[in-house]
């Protein structure tokens, strides 16, 4: 590394830091779960994490990778198609299937793998994509492999969506993407509108289902189910890292012939190793589970609920909505840093959000709810987050 390379980067870690949009990464010494030890300090109650289940701690979770770890092993040392599919893979591509209402779905190592291999293998230079802005990263940097035409929608504004199918008018073959929620707000993505439009215009609709899959709807199938358009639906990816287990794992399910061609052109799928069986095998217990009962989902809407009641009414600016991430609204980053790190002087492990993750002057906390969390636990935040708001003259 030349000297003016190493001064050009310093430069901008320096104006990070200035700006006070540095993120540290705090040190975890313990399991993920409701308390939480940073570092070598006391427990702290978390309150950031997208465990919305309980489930990453979840023993009978942990059997599960247990026992498929000692049958199937620790890792394949290869792709699915040369050396790497078990029948666990198999065992839990159909089991997503059946949860998500779909006709197949493909594994990948992530979800952020299952976008980013999906635009490129579907879609050519006289396709089109027409995405909202909000969508997360990995949407995003899969359109940018894609050599099809981009258009970008006001989020969640359909007048603008339809201009936008509008415009892509002359385009061979056009496709919708948008997150089911958006992970920054906390917004569920219109969908009856987005298919209505998709139907009108010839157009085929994409869902990121990543922060709904487990826990929105009836019975948590997710923002397909929460709208009731199960079936009008082409691709859904999600992940198994959420609200699935909080491992790690992605996927992407739907019309069979759109999974069978991904399988044959996805790069992330055919160059990245096979999803470790421990995962796959967990995940199939944590669907087994949620199939059996809706009693987290329902413990999970219920503390949501509590959450936001309590905390607008003590005067604090939060996003509207019903989802389980709750933006706790700042506005300057360097007071939201402020703000988490009072926040966890006094017990709770919170996070601030700031640009560029956020757009600039909309930094926030972004408190996460759990199934797992206790009425006292969020009595207990609810007062740490009153105390600071006092402290720090919000």
């Amino acid at each position: 590394m030349t000297q003016a390379f190493k001064n050009h980067v310093s430069q901008q870690l320096s104006e990070i830091r200035a700006a006070g949009t540095y993120k540290n990464e705090r040190v975890i010494m313990t399991p993920q779960g409701v308390t939480i030890r940073v570092a070598d300090g006391k427990p702290v109650l978390n309150l950031c994490a997208n465990n919305y289940l309980g489930l990453a701690h979840d023993p009978a979770v942990a059997a599960a990778a247990g026992a498929a770890l000692e049958r199937w092993g620790y890792g394949l040392s290869s792709v699915r198609f040369i050396c790497g599919t078990q029948g666990v893979h198999k065992q839990l591509e159909a089991k997503l299937s059946e949860f998500l209402g779909t006709e197949d779905t493909i594994l990948y190592s992530s979800c952020f793998d299952a976008n980013g291999g999906l635009f490129e293998t579907l879609l050519r230079p006289e396709d089109a994509i027409i995405s909202d802005e909000l969508n997360h990263a990995s949407i995003i940097d899969g359109v940018r492999l894609c050599k099809a035409q981009r258009f970008r929608y006001t989020n969640n504004n359909m007048a603008d969506l339809e201009a936008k199918l509008g415009e892509a008018a002359g385009a061979r073959f056009k496709m919708i993407a948008t997150d089911g929620v958006f992970s920054m707000d906390g917004y569920v993505a219109n969908l009856p509108a987005i298919c209505e439009l998709a139907e009108k215009h010839g157009a085929l609709v994409m869902v990121d289902d990543s922060h709904a899959v487990g826990f929105m709807g009836k019975t948590g199938r997710g923002t397909h189910e929460y709208h009731g358009v199960a079936g009008r639906i082409d691709i859904l990816t999600g992940t198994l890292g959420k609200a699935l287990g909080g491992a790690s794992g992605g996927y992407t399910s739907g019309r069979k012939e759109i999974i069978e061609l991904l399988r044959q052109r996805s790069r992330p799928y055919l160059f990245s190793n096979t999803l470790a069986p421990p995962i796959a095998g967990a995940s199939l217990k944590v669907l087994d589970m949620l199939t059996e009962s809706n009693a987290l989902r329902d413990k999970l809407e219920a503390n949501t609920k509590f959450f936001r009641e309590e905390m607008t009414r003590r005067g604090f600016q939060i996003l509207p909505g019903t989802h389980p991430i709750v933006p706790i609204m700042i506005g300057d980053a360097a007071l939201a840093a402020k703000f988490a790190d009072a926040m966890l002087a006094k017990g709770v492990y919170v996070i601030s959000f700031s640009y560029p993750v956020v757009p600039k002057g909309k930094a926030r906390i972004r408190t996460q709810l759990s199934a797992a969390h206790s009425r006292e636990d969020l009595e207990l935040a609810i007062r740490a987050f009153t105390e600071a708001k006092t402290e720090l003259s919000l």
